[in-house]
């Protein structure tokens, strides 16, 4: 199966250049139907270029602390000198809906 994603500028190059290999979002039922072996294409917001993606894992957690806890930042997307805060996702997800589904970290690779 083939999913389509759309990001911002920052992630979308980190995830083109190989240094973003996890994507993070909200595990709501739209992200639960997806399987390690789908493919994901990103495609950037504003430009409409496009990556095409495997997933390689699928891992849940209850929320995007966890998540944090268990990755290293340079895989999330953050630069070496940048400080990796959970609460740069509350830019794109309510507290409500975190506590709702969960946090989902998709393991990538560039296809």
């Amino acid at each position: 199966m083939r999913y389509e994603m759309k990001l911002n500028d920052g992630p979308f190059y980190s995830i083109k250049s190989g240094q973003k290999t996890i994507e993070m979002r909200l595990c709501d039922k739209k992200r639960s139907l997806i399987k390690i072996g789908d493919e994901i294409e990103f495609s950037h917001r504003e430009k409409g270029e496009k990556v095409l993606t495997r997933v390689c894992n699928l891992t849940k957690f209850k929320d995007f602390d966890e998540l944090y806890k268990h990755y290293d930042k340079v895989r999330l997307g953050y630069l070496e000198n940048e400080t990796a805060d959970p609460c740069d996702m509350s830019q794109y997800y309510n507290d409500k809906d975190i506590k709702l589904y969960g946090a989902l970290a998709i393991e990538i690779e560039l296809i």
